[in-house]
C-alpha cells in the first residue's frame, strides 16, 4: 500500500543517455535534485545506484514514466520499463510509475526562472525533472490516502 512507504525515497528520470536523480522524504514532502547518472543506450552504471541505495537507504523508488500528451505510449515508454523492472530486481525495492508529462518543461523553466540560461545546463534538468516527479509523487500519495 502507498501509505505504508516511510522515509526516503529515491526518483529517476530516466534517458538513455543521463539518468535524472533525486531524493526526497516522505515525512517532508519534499526532494532534492542529484548529480544524474550517466547512461549507454539506457544502461545505467548500476553501480552508481547501488552506491546511492547504501548512501540514502532508500525505502522506494519512483521513476517517471514517460507518455505523449494523450497518455498514449513512446519509444522510450517500454525502456522506461525495463529500467524499472532491473531496478526492482537488483535492489528487491518497490517501484512505484509516475506518469512524467511536461515535467522537463516545468524543469526548463523552473531552472530558467531561478537564473537565467547558466542554470539550464543540460545535466541539471534531468535531476530536477526527477525533483519534480518525485514531489508529484508525494502529492498524488496524499490525495489517495
Amino acid at each position: 500500500m502507498l501509505g505504508m512507504v516511510n522515509g526516503n525515497i529515491i526518483a529517476f528520470d530516466f534517458g538513455t543517455k543521463r539518468i535524472g536523480v533525486a531524493v526526497g522524504q516522505s515525512l517532508t514532502k519534499t526532494a532534492t535534485p542529484l548529480e544524474p547518472i550517466s547512461a549507454e543506450q539506457g544502461v545505467p552504471n548500476w553501480q552508481t545506484i547501488t552506491t546511492l541505495v547504501q548512501c540514502w537507504q532508500p525505502q522506494a523508488f519512483v521513476v517517471g514514466l514517460p507518455v505523449h500528451m494523450d497518455g498514449s505510449e513512446q519509444l522510450i515508454t517500454q525502456r522506461t520499463r525495463s529500467f524499472i523492472e532491473a531496478l526492482h530486481k537488483k535492489t528487491s525495492l518497490s517501484v512505484y510509475e509516475m506518469d512524467e508529462r511536461l515535467t522537463s518543461v516545468e524543469a526548463r523553466s523552473q531552472l530558467f526562472a531561478q537564473g537565467g540560461y547558466a542554470f539550464l545546463k543540460k545535466n541539471s534538468v534531468d535531476s530536477f525533472a526527477a525533483k519534480l516527479i518525485l514531489e508529484q509523487w508525494f502529492v498524488t500519495l496524499k490525495i489517495a490516502e
